[in-house]
C-alpha cells in the first residue's frame, strides 16, 4: 500500500479499537443465541440461510460503528439481495468511498443454525479500496484475530505468521461449497477433485472468513473458494497478507475489493496452488 494513502497513525487504532469491540460485543451476542434462532431464511438456495441473529448481529455492529464514524459508508452482508450479481453491484457502488467497513455478521450461518462450533463475526475497514483494518471474532473459541495495514497479525497479543509448508503435498489447506449449485459448486467441486490428490489433506468447515484467519496462523497452508463475497474475504485478506502470506484471485491477481474467486496461501506454495486450480478448471 502506498503509504501517501495511509491515514493518520492514530485513525488507524481508534478504528482498530471500534472494530474489535463491534465484533467482540456481536460474538457474546450470537453465542448467547446459539440454538434459539426462530425465524429461518433461504436466501439464493438451501444452502444460503438468514436468520434474525445474523440481522440483529448486523444492527449491532451497524450501531457501535455509527456512533463512532457516522460519516463512513457501511457494506454489511444483510443489506445486500442475494445472488452474485447484487454482491458485486454493491461492492462496485460503495468500494470507492473513503472509508468502508464491510462487515459479515456470521459468517458460517449454516454452522450456526446447526450448532457446529465453527463461526464468526468478521468486520474490515478500507480505506479508498484498500483493506487498512481486518477483525475476525470466533465467540466458540474466544479467538480474536486483528489486522492493521503494515502493523503486523495477531490473535490476542499473539503475532501470527503463516506455515512453512514448502509444497501443496505438505500441506493442508482448505476450501467451501458455494451457495449458487448450479454455477460456482459444479467448478469448485471439480477443483476439489484435482486437488485432494495433491495435497496432504483438504478441509471444510463453513465458514470462509476462519479459513483465512486459519491460514493467517498457520493452521493451514492454503484456502480457496468460487464466487464468495467481499464481506467474506475483506478481513481475512489482511490479516493473511500481514502474517507473510499471498491472496489473489485464482487466476493469480492481485487482490481487489471486488475479486470474487480467491485463492490464498502461505505464499510458498502460492504459485503452485494458482496453477492447479487453473489446471483443475481446464
Amino acid at each position: 500500500m502506498n503509504e501517501e494513502k495511509l491515514p493518520p497513525v492514530v485513525g488507524i487504532k481508534s478504528f482498530t479499537a471500534v472494530a474489535i469491540n463491534s465484533a467482540a460485543k456481536a460474538g457474546e451476542w450470537i453465542k448467547i443465541k446459539l440454538g434459539s434462532f426462530e425465524n429461518l431464511e433461504l436466501k439464493y438456495s438451501t444452502a444460503d440461510l438468514v436468520t434474525e441473529i445474523d440481522k440483529g448481529s448486523e444492527r449491532l455492529i451497524r450501531k457501535l460503528i455509527g456512533t463512532h464514524f457516522p460519516d463512513h459508508a457501511f457494506l454489511g452482508e444483510e443489506g445486500v439481495e442475494p445472488g452474485a450479481e447484487a454482491s458485486s453491484k454493491a461492492i462496485a457502488d460503495v468500494k470507492d468511498a473513503e472509508y468502508l467497513w464491510i462487515v459479515d455478521p456470521i459468517d458460517g450461518t449454516t454452522n450456526f443454525v446447526h450448532g457446529f462450533p465453527f463461526f464468526c463475526v468478521s468486520i474490515a475497514l478500507a480505506y479508498k479500496g484498500e483493506v487498512i483494518v481486518g477483525v475476525i471474532y470466533d465467540p466458540m473459541k474466544d479467538e480474536l484475530f486483528v489486522a492493521e495495514r503494515g502493523k503486523g497479525a495477531y490473535v490476542h497479543g499473539k503475532v501470527l505468521t503463516v506455515s512453512k509448508d514448502a509444497t501443496l503435498q505438505q500441506s493442508l489447506i482448505a476450501t467451501g461449497f458455494p451457495a449458487d449449485q448450479r454455477y460456482a459448486l459444479p467448478l469448485n467441486m471439480k477443483s476439489l477433485q484435482h486437488l485432494a490428490p495433491k495435497v496432504r489433506n483438504i478441509r471444510v468447515s463453513g465458514s470462509a472468513a476462519l479459513h483465512m484467519a486459519y491460514v493467517a496462523a498457520g493452521r493451514l497452508s492454503g484456502f480457496w473458494e468460487m464466487n464468495l463475497n467481499s464481506w467474506d474475504l475483506a478481513a481475512g485478506s489482511l490479516l493473511i497478507q500481514e502474517a507473510g502470506g499471498t491472496v489473489t484471485d485464482i487466476a493469480g491477481n492481485p487482490y481487489t475489493l471486488e475479486v470474487r474467486n480467491i485463492a490464498s496461501s502461505n505464499g510458498i506454495i502460492h504459485s503452485e496452488l494458482v496453477e492447479e486450480l487453473q489446471k483443475s478448471l481446464l
